[in-house]
């Protein structure tokens, strides 16, 4: 039997290291971007999304309205702290299946909290019956109402596991 997991046996490193030499400038320019405005995902049942985002991990509900681009779908927004919104459209009448993981979709939502938030969080969690599909110490991994997948991360913003990414 195999003990490898899966990318066991694949060593990157170098590769990567070539593509830091390449691509990573010494003197970053600032960026055009302000921020991230809203991340917009799916939702089957605005209802049910607004129950688990707004009453399970605390993103205070602040606007629900009609979508421009789709009459009878409502465009609904979480506030997820320092100015970053998570927004939903439900597409009524349209079958859009079920969530899946496919190349230019998302693969993960990762949410920024405090070590105490993110104990609390799992808390609720467990209490809603929630599943936890992985911890990763500083990353609890789990899956919202649709099937996306979220990670509650206990590192500060712009680190990941102690290294600084921004």
């Amino acid at each position: 039997m195999d003990d490898l997991k899966h990318g066991d046996d694949v060593d990157r490193s170098d590769e990567w290291e070539a593509m830091r030499r390449k691509y990573l400038r010494a003197e970053r320019p600032e960026s055009s971007a302000r921020g991230v405005h809203h991340l917009a995902l799916l939702s089957s049942d605005v209802e049910r999304t607004i129950a688990f985002y707004q009453d399970v991990l605390e993103f205070p509900l602040t606007e629900l309205f009609e979508n421009r681009d789709y009459q009878g779908s409502t465009h609904f927004f979480f506030d997820m702290g320092n100015g970053n919104a998570l927004a939903f459209f439900d597409f009524p009448g349209l079958d859009l299946g079920p969530y899946a993981e496919v190349l230019g979709s998302m693969h993960h939502l990762a949410i920024s909290v405090t070590p105490e938030k993110q104990a609390h969080l799992r808390t609720k969690l467990a209490d809603a019956g929630v599943p936890i599909d992985a911890d990763h110490g500083s990353s609890v991994y789990f899956r919202g109402p649709d099937g996306e997948r979220l990670e509650l991360l206990a590192d500060q913003l712009g680190e990941m596991g102690g290294t600084a990414v921004l």
